[in-house]
């Protein structure tokens, strides 16, 4: 590898999102955050929606000052996303209005609405995916539902990181990762699944044949080119827009590896196995499994869980009161300090998804359970982070008992890697050692996927390996299992 490569990731979550430059030289990456920004929804008439608009203006400002710091010249950029939410575009390009917020309360009941056309048994033969109140199927047949004239007047339906690819190239398409999340493709022909688009009613003339991550969709548009300062002709390349499946092809792992899982962890902990082909089962579909796309053409075989959105929603509720900024290492310490195993809450509960007051509804779940409630901020985040540890552990076993194994290790990637403490309380209650990192997993995996698409790297394995040589990660070994596994009982 001669000259060094550079490539700009974008990696939106629910909260934040974040301009990444990343430089490859030397089989080795490095990265710069130049741009960060909110991206947290709006509730405008009564809807709970993205503010695209802005987002897209944040995306600009990313493009232009990664010029003023680093100049004209990039080989690639790419956007990652949250999963299941999407706009309608108009016939002549147009989108029709912002795209709706998955934690939009008119998705409530569409999913007992659609079991009445098709069987839940069978809509999971069918796809594969975890049951989620918000999946893409569901938030169309609220429109359907609700008679929306936007279903009649769309031309077609981009998920939202393919939504800002084509709003920085003019390229619409339908990356395959991001697709799996819809609950409407079939995972073993990897496309639409055409007969439950029928017996649901829904148009299939709004989607997209997918196409794979590190598709190569066309060069920056020239108007950006020109507001941003950026050389034109620069590729806008498909990473796996899904940010779970960036962030799992950034797992850093080897080929003689013994069996390992996988815990991304932020907003969302998607734990789970990264598998070659999907794992359908009746067994599956009663533990609520999910089978997502991943790059290389791996299937993500895993499960959605409550993660730090916890945490984040008792910050907001806390700041809201106070009138003043609250540090979420403070609250960790405060956690850390206060005593341990006191009381659990059931992170199945679908109330935990948009709820009003966090903090209040965590003491609610205790005072249903039996539990002693916690009354200060510490044990209200004790609470928290011990009941995703405790669910981590269920999750890891159910996972090795299906696919008929023992995991050996746990990675952890993501922004939840620097709660040192939920790090080693997963640990214990796993009983397997953890291993953290990387942080910027989601970018990693994005820039090494921008990386395949010009042929700097070749595969998923040449991608791990230069993240593996780029970043320093640590270990936890379990210390305290035995008082998780008297909890259990």
């Amino acid at each position: 590898m001669s000259k060094a490569y550079r490539f700009l990731a974008f990696d939106l979550g629910a909260e934040s999102g974040r301009a990444v430059y990343g430089v490859l030289d030397g089989g080795r990456i490095t990265l710069e955050v130049v741009h960060r920004f909110r991206t947290e929804g709006l509730i405008m008439l009564g809807v709970r929606q993205w503010d695209v608009a802005r987002i897209y203006e944040e995306l600009c400002e990313g493009l232009a000052q990664c010029v003023r710091l680093h100049g004209p010249e990039l080989d690639g950029i790419g956007v990652d996303t949250w999963g299941v939410d999407f706009g309608l575009l108009a016939r002549d390009g147009n989108l029709l209005g912002n795209p709706r917020h998955y934690r939009d309360k008119r998705n409530e009941g569409m999913q007992d609405y659609a079991f009445g056309m098709v069987p839940r048994a069978e809509v999971y033969k069918a796809t594969g995916i975890q049951f989620l109140p918000f999946n893409s199927v569901y938030q169309l047949l609220s429109l359907k539902k609700a008679d929306s004239p936007l279903l009649e007047v769309a031309d077609s339906m981009l998920l939202m990181g393919d939504l800002f690819g084509y709003l920085l190239s003019g390229v619409k398409a339908c990356e395959y990762t991001n697709a799996s999340t819809t609950q409407m493709l079939n995972p073993y022909t990897r496309t639409w699944d055409d007969e439950l688009l029928q017996k649901l009613g829904l148009p299939r003339r709004l989607l997209l044949d997918p196409v794979p991550p590190g598709t190569i969709l066309g060069p920056v548009r020239e108007d950006i080119c020109a507001q941003t300062g950026l050389c034109p002709g620069v590729p806008v390349i498909a990473p796996g827009t899904h940010d779970t499946a960036s962030a799992v092809a950034a797992v850093p792992v080897s080929a003689d590896e013994g069996p390992w899982a996988y815990l991304s962890s932020g907003t969302w902990s998607l734990l789970g196995a990264e598998l070659d082909g999907p794992h359908i089962s009746e067994e599956s579909l009663a533990q609520d499994f999910t089978n997502e796309g991943g790059v290389g053409g791996k299937i993500r075989f895993l499960k959605n869980i409550f993660g730090l959105w916890l945490v984040q929603e008792c910050r907001r509720s806390w700041e809201r009161i106070d009138g003043a900024p609250l540090d979420y290492g403070a609250m960790t310490i405060e956690a850390e300090k206060s005593p341990a195993f006191q009381s659990l809450i059931n992170l199945d509960d679908g109330r935990l998804i948009a709820p009003d007051d966090m903090p209040g509804l965590i003491q609610e779940m205790c005072r249903e359970g039996g539990c002693p409630v916690p009354d200060t901020r510490g044990a209200i985040i004790r609470c928290a982070l011990e009941s995703l540890a405790m669910k981590y552990r269920t999750t890891l076993r159910n996972l090795d008992r299906l696919l008929g194994r023992k995991s050996e290790c746990l990675h952890i990637i993501g922004g939840g890697v620097q709660n040192r403490l939920l790090c080693q309380m997963t640990a214990d209650a796993c009983g397997v050692p953890v291993v953290t990192g990387p942080i910027e997993a989601t970018a990693l995996g994005n820039i090494g996927v921008q990386a395949m698409a010009v042929g700097v790297l070749d595969g998923l394995a040449a991608v791990r390996a230069a993240i593996g040589c780029s970043v320093e990660l640590e270990r936890y070994e379990p210390q305290n299992t035995a008082a998780w596994d008297a909890l259990e009982k």
